[in-house]
């Protein structure tokens, strides 16, 4: 099914955006939503359209991604969208592929359309539901970029032009917390860290006062767990941070509280293995606690389970649940990922061969973190430090010298069935 259609929450008022592409991101929901040829989908169906520099709505790892860039129309410069197909995470992670072509403004709902309609036509992916994902048209049935543009324009009717030069962003925070200057002159857009994504019914309440008190009243969310309040006059700004601020919703926030991310985890999703809010929320505590001089972007990512809700394949340190046996009783532990990312050195994290009962993980992350400090090279951010050390080294970076403690991991299978259904699906033959 498709969902919610992204963009960048800060469109119309990022004085350093291409272009505002929230009209685009309406105009394709509308195009989509409730439209009876398109609505027997093989399955879930991710778009994000942005005209933001820092490609905030993770193109990367979408179905469909347009980002804004400047292209040679009939020989004069014109602010179109560059193309990926394919993006994915889940078990089987896959960044999206860059398509040689160059759509401009008014033939964006017409390619998202018919990229749709590829999508669904493609009878391939409907043989098996755990291969009915768009990223496997490349993966698994010997799709090509090229293969991709070639139906795609004989859909269309017409030739795309070239793909236009972009700039990558590097693999920095994407979420826009902190107070920035609009376009619009004299006023400031907000940016709140809300931890976790955890937000109590007070502080929703606290927000709409706030944003009517000290703004116009608008507030947007981003897909990294967080709220924007735009509109707000200068004057207002040291008042309003210090109400957000009082009520915990910090616009000031420390590298691991800005880059902590966690899916819903147990308390609320039937497919989740552990629990994944307030075990991030103890590892933040920790962290600030334990490495206040910490000074450089880090993102921590809390899985539930396998299917990756908590987007650990592209976190600096990714933390996947499960259950292991610990003396002979079941306990929460999770598995160790490291050294992913997104922007000019996109990868995906590498799954150490380090398991942590989940009382040890806060103290796990703690010395690798300071193990970075002890040991980076000038300038090196987290990722690259990932980088340039082996699996070996991290773990033993990650160890310390606290004693291995003997865990027998529990198959996802064992612990909730409904992981069995799953992996009992992806065996069915081709």
């Amino acid at each position: 099914m498709t969902r919610n259609i992204v963009g960048c929450p800060v469109g119309g008022v990022d004085p350093e955006e291409l272009c505002d592409a929230s009209p685009l991101v309406m105009e394709c929901h509308r195009m989509l939503i409730a439209n009876r040829e398109v609505y027997n989908l093989p399955r879930k169906w991710k778009i994000c359209i942005t005209g933001c520099k820092v490609w905030c709505p993770y193109p990367e790892i979408n179905d469909i991604g347009m980002t804004a860039a400047v292209g040679r129309v009939n020989g004069a410069s014109e602010i179109g969208f560059n193309v990926r197909v394919g993006g994915g995470l889940s078990t089987l992670p896959h960044f999206a592929r860059k398509l040689n072509a160059f759509v401009r403004w008014n033939e964006v709902p017409l390619v998202v359309k018919t990229i749709t309609e590829i999508f669904r036509d493609a009878d391939v992916l409907r043989e098996n539901r755990e291969r009915a994902r768009m990223k496997f048209l490349f993966t698994h049935f010997g799709w090509t970029e090229e293969k991709f543009e070639q139906e795609l324009e004989r859909r269309l009717g017409f030739r795309l032009l070239p793909a236009a030069p972009e700039e990558v962003p590097t693999d920095t925070f994407r979420d826009h917390v902190g107070v920035h200057p609009q376009k619009q002159s004299g006023y400031f857009y907000v940016g709140m860290s809300i931890l976790a994504g955890r937000i109590t019914g007070d502080q929703m309440l606290a927000v709409a006062d706030l944003a009517e008190r000290y703004g116009d009243g608008t507030i947007r969310t981003t897909n990294t767990q967080n709220m924007v309040l735009l509109n707000v006059p200068e004057r207002n700004l040291e008042t309003l941070r210090r109400e957000l601020n009082r009520i915990g919703l910090l616009t000031d926030a420390s590298p691991f509280r800005r880059g902590a991310i966690a899916c819903t985890g147990k308390q609320f999703c039937k497919l989740s293995l552990t629990e994944t809010k307030n075990v991030t929320m103890e590892i933040v505590a920790h962290l600030q606690t334990a490495i206040p001089e910490f000074d450089t972007d880090i993102k921590i990512h809390v899985t539930g389970c396998p299917n990756s809700c908590g987007q650990h394949w592209i976190a600096d340190i990714g933390l996947q649940g499960g259950m292991a046996k610990l003396n002979g009783k079941p306990v929460e532990a999770y598995d160790f990922y490291v050294g992913g990312g997104t922007g000019k050195h996109a990868t995906f994290t590498r799954r150490l061969k380090y398991k942590a009962p989940l009382p040890q993980v806060k103290f796990a992350v703690e010395r690798l973190c300071r193990a970075y400090l002890a040991h980076r090279q000038e300038g090196e951010s987290f990722h690259a430090f990932c980088q340039r050390h082996s699996d070996e080294e991290l773990v033993a970076f990650l160890q310390g010298d606290t004693p291995t403690e003997e865990l027998v991991p529990i198959p996802a299978e064992v612990v909730n069935p409904l992981h069995g259904q799953r992996q009992a699906q992806q065996l069915i033959p081709e």
